[in-house]
């Protein structure tokens, strides 16, 4: 990676230095807010390679990076750690604040069918996007019905929904307002005309209070 070069000290010593300060990874040496979704997959924040080096004694075997960031210090570093670790390094991007597209939720049921597990699945604070992701996992992977899914975003993994991140609520509650009683599957609901991110995005109302706390005083992405 052009900005961040692991191939001599100094660049390592950049790289670390960046993530520990600019994506304040100084949050995370001793807390992980990890939580085993079911035994084969665990959602966690972003990871330090040293942390990725433990997972791997528990058996992880495929890292999810819920995050993008390709051009990141973390990424540099995640990339590296799972190349020397023998992990599988899995990118599949999803955001906090919009509802996601159809073809999203449909890469997510294709994700958790096709990669090897034990996995680790993470975004930067493990809240939002671990979140959303966990709720599919659960309804696609585990076969849980959406009301029982929907557990996996709570303020328990330290989500807020009545910030602007709480967009991700309100696609679940739409379909169990409407989806569901109409007799249509989650994935049905999702193909059909009713599912319009677009519309639905505009019609989402954030609390201000939460607003605060997830845009000025978390900063969450």
């Amino acid at each position: 990676m052009a900005g961040f070069d692991l191939s001599t000290r100094w660049g390592r010593f950049r790289t670390y230095l960046h993530y520990l300060w600019n994506d304040h990874a100084y949050l995370r040496v001793g807390f992980q807010n990890a939580h085993w979704v079911s035994p084969e997959l665990v959602r966690t924040n972003q990871p330090w390679p040293f942390q990725l080096a433990w997972w791997k004694t528990r058996g992880v075997k495929t890292v999810i990076n819920l995050r993008g960031g390709f051009d990141g210090s973390f990424y540099a570093l995640e990339k590296d750690a799972c190349q020397r670790l023998g992990l599988t390094l899995v990118d599949f991007v999803i955001t906090s604040r919009e509802v996601p597209i159809r073809e999203r939720v449909r890469g997510a049921k294709a994700l958790f069918d096709s990669i090897e597990y034990p996995a680790l699945m993470h975004c930067k604070s493990g809240a939002d996007r671990a979140g959303i992701m966990s709720v599919l996992y659960a309804h696609y992977r585990l076969g849980l019905p959406i009301r029982e899914a929907m557990k996996e975003l709570s303020p328990r993994y330290l989500h807020i929904k009545h910030g602007n991140t709480g967009v991700l609520d309100y696609v679940f509650e739409r379909y169990l307002a409407e989806g569901e009683p109409a007799g249509l599957s989650f994935t049905d609901w999702v193909e059909s005309d009713a599912y319009d991110p677009v519309a639905m995005k505009a019609q989402f109302r954030a609390g201000m209070i939460g607003s605060l706390l997830t845009e000025k005083l978390l900063r969450r992405e």
